[in-house]
């Protein structure tokens, strides 16, 4: 397996195939993954429920969450901080489009599918710091690392995948691009990429200013545009210029004092500037994440803008899909066309995700209309139905794959019930298999059945919420449930949903 990128994605992505014992090896163009935008106050992520129950499922949760610095920084989202806390916490659980939503306002009961544990939080994370344990982890699973060696090109055939990387030459079964906004892999694989073009320009630098008093801190709103003071110096920018600047010139100092002063309508001025990176709204995703034995995973696949933090969560998302599908058909144990559903369940995820931050800057604008639906959107926030539903979305709770199973369990993130003898479920699927969740012990006749694809757990748990039984997948999501006496047969048909067993 070649992976294209040692980001967090590629990285996760790596690890996840190491799983199944299959050989990886990574290549990464950057000879050093330190980069101060990497690091606070840039390099401030939020991690949201599915890749906090994802990390947690793998054994990885603790080792994230130990960042003293990140935990001092008001860059990022609570650390942590339970989604299910709803009415007992008060203040900023999430933005939509700068405008907060609070926790007292949400209704967590609406969640009939969840249960409080070790991974119902949110957590903010350190960039750099995610991905040294990331790096760690896979290099300690025995994944092999190449930096400086960015993939150049490729030629695929139906049997394997000749990769360059500079002078070297590398032959794979699978070659999955993780490689960024700007994938090479993708372009080089004829891949269709379709969106919407950037209305903005966004800024983020660190500056000292001649005068600190003269910009407001906090979140501002003006005619021509947005911009953010959250520490002193520290600002983004949204410059509605179409996306006209970004990586078009140089970022100079007179270049984000003439923007600072045109959006924030002050006499701003900038003395130095440390440090500078410009993004836009571009909002493109691939038609297909699959060509043949080349995949695409995290920015390769779907790019848009960082508003609400969604992105890293829905890389890490795609690499935990595809992971144990693509390990699966490696080896020869999946069923037909199990590789192919990876794209019929992410893509609509990322779809829903471009259009989530597209309604984000059509109220961001300086338009008077968007300023006006922005006053109403305002209110629906303030109401708890409107905050349990921007919760929701926010922080991947109402995340569910159309699995074709009338169940409202099946295709959601299994709940992470805790059996009688204080086993939680989240910590039996850190080898990478599914579970057979048999509670009341009427399955036993599939015990060792499938025994390469999940294991059978019998045993009631303190809370079962009215489940007699469920079949797990590696992944963690829930491929069949049942509240009633489980019928043999049906836990049979969904396993074949992913074994050739």
């Amino acid at each position: 397996m070649v992976i294209a990128g040692a980001g967090p994605v590629g990285l996760f992505l790596a690890s996840e195939l190491r799983l199944a014992k299959l050989d990886v090896l990574v290549l990464e163009q950057s000879h050093d993954p330190l980069s101060p935008l990497k690091r606070l106050p840039f390099g401030m992520r939020g991690l949201w429920g599915p890749s906090v129950e994802a990390f947690y499922r793998r054994g990885l949760l603790d080792r994230i969450a130990s960042q003293p610095r990140a935990e001092k920084s008001a860059a990022g989202p609570p650390t942590p901080a339970s989604m299910a806390a709803g009415s007992q916490r008060r203040g900023p659980a999430g933005h939509f489009a700068g405008m907060q939503f609070d926790y007292s306002n949400i209704d967590a009961s609406r969640w009939s599918y969840r249960l409080p544990g070790p991974a119902d939080s949110q957590l903010g994370v350190e960039m750099e710091h995610l991905e040294s344990v990331l790096a760690a982890h896979a290099a300690s699973a025995g994944v092999e690392i190449r930096r400086g060696h960015g993939v150049s090109s490729f030629e695929a055939s139906n049997d394997e995948v000749i990769v360059h990387a500079g002078e070297q030459i590398v032959r794979g079964r699978w070659l999955v691009g993780c490689d960024g906004g700007r994938s090479t892999v993708r372009k080089q694989g004829g891949f269709e990429f379709v969106g919407t073009e950037p209305e903005f320009t966004g800024y983020s630098v660190q500056v000292e200013l001649d005068d600190p008093s003269v910009l407001p801190m906090g979140r501002h709103y003006t005619s021509a545009g947005m911009f953010t003071q959250w520490q002193p110096g520290v600002v983004a920018i949204a410059d509605f210029d179409g996306g006209a600047f970004h990586r078009t010139l140089p970022i100079t100092r007179e270049h984000v004092q003439a923007v600072l002063r045109r959006v924030s309508g002050t006499d701003v001025t900038v003395k130095v500037l440390n440090v500078a990176a410009t993004w836009t709204d571009r909002s493109y995703q691939a038609t297909t994440y699959r060509r043949g034995r080349v995949l695409l995973a995290g920015d390769a696949a779907h790019v848009h803008s960082p508003l609400g933090g969604q992105g890293l969560n829905l890389g890490l998302g795609d690499a935990l899909n595809l992971g144990w599908k693509l390990a699966k058909t490696a080896r020869g144990e999946a069923a037909s066309g199990l590789l192919d559903s990876y794209t019929t369940e992410r893509q609509p995820v990322g779809a829903r995700i471009l259009d989530w931050t597209r309604a984000q800057v059509a109220l961001m604008s300086p338009d008077p209309r968007s300023r006006a639906l922005k006053a109403i959107v305002r209110d629906l926030l303030d109401t708890r139905d409107g905050a349990t539903y921007f919760a929701e979305r926010v922080w991947g709770v109402s995340l569910r794959y159309d699995l074709g199973d009338a169940h409202p369990l099946v295709g959601r993130s299994c709940p992470d019930f805790e059996l009688e003898d204080g086993t939680r479920i989240g910590t039996l699927l850190r080898d990478g298999n599914g579970l057979l969740l048999d509670f009341d012990g009427r399955l036993r006749a599939l015990d060792g059945r499938w025994a390469n694809d999940f294991k059978y757990v019998a045993g009631d748990a303190k809370e079962r919420l009215g489940i007699r039984a469920l079949l797990v997948r590696p992944d963690g999501f829930v491929a069949w449930a049942c509240d009633s006496e489980p019928p043999v047969e049906d836990v049979a048909r969904a396993a074949t949903c992913w074994t050739a067993r």
